[in-house]
């Protein structure tokens, strides 16, 4: 009895033995995998096999099949013809002694394949031999339908030249109708991925995995061995690949690509033209044709030649002012003596010095000219076309080069000083090629910063680590503490900075604090910090700052603050790390008062950690205790021989002591560090990105705490247009338009400060 709803079943078998006519029975139950036999002899499941045979490997439609079964007299066979999804047909079948044939007709529902499954039953108490009661074996059985072929034919020239109208005729061998479609692709192309012309009668109609199972159970026939039902051979998938195309020489002709179609044909022929540029080689010609379920591809290999053939050298860059010669190789097919001109096309970017080159030739073969060539001063993408005629044939080449500059970035400066009613005027040349270049007067009432060049170095630094990428923003987030910024100019810091927030959230870590790089295990004590205190000031500037990752970085430089115990004399940095952890804990109103005095006790504590422990002590609140600490302490710093723990230099500390004295209000001393820390941003000298960073937002801080003393009052002429200028802001910066290459700027300062300019 099967249940209908349930997946199990519960089954009664009764034997009954014909002579004595004695009855045993059985009852089991069983899901459906157990229908299938679970004995697992190694030597009883071989006997199972059942190996029989077809007369041949692949039958047309309606062709007879003949099976040949080993069998022995008096038991039946069970044959099924089976596709990948059903059964088709079934017969019983009675064995004979040795071999029982069996044939049945091919027809078109066996396309592509079937399997033949048997299944040869021996009678339950026959004694004649030993072999199980059932054995099992299944083939497959490959089926053609002619139908489902089409056989398209292309005629078409076997050489045919490149610029030249050329005739392509398709046609079908038997007259069937077809849809078409046409390629013609150069074959170096075609080889470099060994591609094979697509077969579209392989795919839909490729052999058939068996998708029919099979159980039996005479297993649980009492005291029958039916041995184990299983698979006799692996079945089913894809034809195997072809072998790989021949390898081909390389081709140094630029690839071809042809596609034409879809085409309609009634079973006649029809021609297609089509004409292949500048090209010198071999193609592929492929029709790919289709009708009605049936499929077929041909395909035809063209050789494309001229009496006339050249190949330029042509580099893949170029830069402006260079110099450049261009080798042509020209291939002549003929016979006498022949001369050849060859000629490049100027354009904007690059001119040909030495005009038109004569090749002679006798009796054909291959010659060479050399077409010297200059870019000109415009950078993009060149267009290079040259040409050659001998008599009336006439070949062309095209390709595009790209026109870079591969020099850096160069910034000249011009620096003037002017006192009180003082007037300055100066002219402004163009360096450089003329589409980048680009120069800026700049008018500031503290010592000049080279603010221009500094920020142009961070922004377009590559930046990747924790603290290049804090660099590129933070200064950027404090520059209109320095100058008056235009609309356009607060978008796209504005852009910059929601950018850097972004990415610096990629390399916190679970612990709270930040990795030197995205993705890097393990956080870095000085970039958690210096990447914490831009988070901090973004936070407070209005930026939108999760409020997690402050939490979590909250809790990280507490706990390292409070577990912070430094024994020895510190290598250059470790106790500076601490003492701006505290000094950003202060900052965020949470100071580890602790800790602080711990470290302040430190009696191998060093000037710059000082420094910045008295930042910390002073926004704690501990205004006397701060300038106990710096009391006598140097402003300025020796040179360091290695960046240490901090990534630092000189430079960088004496930025971090600005920022001390600007947040204590001690101006008269800041203003000496400001000087030093302006002077060397001013000179051509390399630092750090986080050097050159931390100094501008220390001159801002400086700045921006003290405009009612920076005023800029001044007349200016930019090319002959006056403009006045009247702002509290440091920094005051202009475009100065260069009109071929050149310009002009006059400068009053109608203030009552020194006034420091800059072009």
């Amino acid at each position: 009895h099967k249940f209908e709803n349930d997946d199990w079943g519960r089954f009664l078998i009764l034997v009954r033995d014909k002579r004595s006519g004695h009855v045993t029975g059985q009852t089991f139950y069983m899901d459906d995998d157990s229908w299938r036999s679970r004995r697992t002899d190694n030597d009883r499941s071989s006997a199972t096999m059942l190996s029989f045979t077809s007369n041949k490997e692949k039958y047309n439609v309606g062709e007879q099949v003949e099976l040949t079964i080993p069998s022995s007299e008096g038991g039946k066979a069970l044959i099924s013809i089976e596709t990948g999804s059903k059964v088709l047909k079934t017969y019983w079948v009675k064995t004979t002694k040795g071999n029982t044939k069996f044939s049945f007709t091919a027809d078109k529902q066996m396309s592509p394949n079937v399997y033949v499954n048997v299944s040869l039953i021996q009678p339950h108490a026959q004694t004649v031999n030993d072999l199980p009661i059932r054995m099992y074996g299944v083939i497959p059985v490959t089926v053609e339908d002619r139908n489902t072929l089409l056989h398209p034919v292309i005629r078409m020239a076997g050489e045919i030249r490149p610029r030249k109208q050329t005739n392509i005729t398709v046609s079908e061998s038997s007259g069937k109708e077809m849809t078409y479609v046409i390629a013609i692709v150069d074959e170096g192309l075609l080889d470099l991925t060994r591609f094979k012309t697509p077969n579209p009668h392989e795919s839909f109609y490729a052999k058939e995995a068996l998708g029919v199972k099979s159980w039996d159970l005479y297993d649980y026939v009492i005291g029958a061995w039916g041995g184990e039902l299983e698979r006799i051979l692996t079945i089913g998938g894809d034809a195997e690949g072809e072998n790989a195309a021949k390898n081909r020489k390389a081709n140094r002709f630029q690839p071809v690509v042809k596609f034409m179609g879809p085409f309609r044909s009634d079973g006649g022929t029809q021609t297609h033209t089509f004409t292949l540029p500048d090209y010198i080689g071999s193609v592929r010609a492929m029709v790919i044709a289709a009708r009605n379920g049936a499929y077929g591809v041909a395909e035809k290999a063209v050789a494309v030649k001229a009496p006339l053939m050249i190949l330029p050298t042509v580099p893949r860059v170029a830069g402006p002012g260079e110099e450049i010669t261009i080798p042509v190789s020209v291939f002549v097919d003929g016979k006498g003596k022949q001369m050849a001109s060859v000629r490049f096309t100027n354009s904007s970017y690059i001119q040909s010095v030495n005009g038109t080159q004569q090749v002679s030739f006798t009796n054909g073969g291959e010659g060479m000219a050399y077409i010297r060539t200059r870019v000109g001063g415009n950078t993009g993408i060149a267009k290079l076309r040259i040409e050659a005629t001998m008599g009336k044939e006439k070949v062309s080449y095209e390709t595009e080069i790209d026109v870079r500059n591969p020099n850096p970035l160069t910034t000249q400066v011009k620096e003037f000083v002017l006192q009180p009613g003082q007037r300055i005027s100066s002219d402004v040349a163009m360096i450089g090629d003329a589409q980048s270049s680009k120069a800026t007067l700049e008018i500031s009432s503290i010592p000049a910063l080279n603010l221009q060049k500094r920020l142009s170095y961070l922004i377009h630094y590559p930046h990747g680590c924790i603290e290049q990428t804090t660099s590129s923003v933070f200064p950027q987030l404090v520059l209109n503490q320095l100058l008056e910024l235009d609309d356009r100019r607060k978008a796209t810091i504005e852009s910059n900075v929601r950018a850097g927030i972004r990415r610096l959230q990629n390399f916190q870590q679970p612990d709270g604090g930040f990795s030197y790089w995205p993705g890097y295990g393990g956080s870095d004590e000085w970039g958690t910090n210096y990447a914490g205190h831009f988070l901090i000031e973004a936070s407070a500037r209005g930026y939108i700052v999760p409020t997690h990752i402050l939490q979590q970085w909250k809790a990280y430089q507490r706990k390292k603050a409070q577990s912070w115990n430094q024994t020895e004399a510190p290598w250059y940095g470790s106790d500076l790390t601490q003492a701006y952890r505290l000094y950003l804990l202060a900052l965020v109103k949470s100071p580890e008062l602790g800790a602080m005095n711990r470290l302040k006790e430190f009696k191998f504590l060093t000037p710059e950690a000082k420094w910045r422990l008295a930042a910390a002590y002073h926004l704690s609140g501990q205004q006397d205790v701060a300038l106990q600490l710096i009391s006598g302490l140097p402003i300025d710093l020796p040179p360091r021989k290695e960046p240490g723990y901090t990534y630092g230099s000189d430079l960088r500390d004496e930025a971090m002591i600005l920022e001390t004295l600007t947040i204590m209000g001690r101006r008269l001393e800041a203003q000496q560090v400001l000087k030093n820390v302006a002077a060397r941003l001013s000179q051509q000298s390399w630092y750090s990105t986080q050097t050159t960073a931390y100094s501008l937002i220390a001159i801002a801080g400086y700045t921006g705490a003290g405009k009612s003393s920076s005023r800029i009052s001044a007349a200016t002429a930019v090319n002959g247009k006056a403009t006045a200028i009247n702002t509290a802001s440091t920094m005051n910066q202009a475009d100065i338009p260069l009109s071929k290459g050149k310009g002009r700027v006059e400068v009053k300062n109608n203030g009552n400060n020194v006034l420091f300019v800059r072009v």
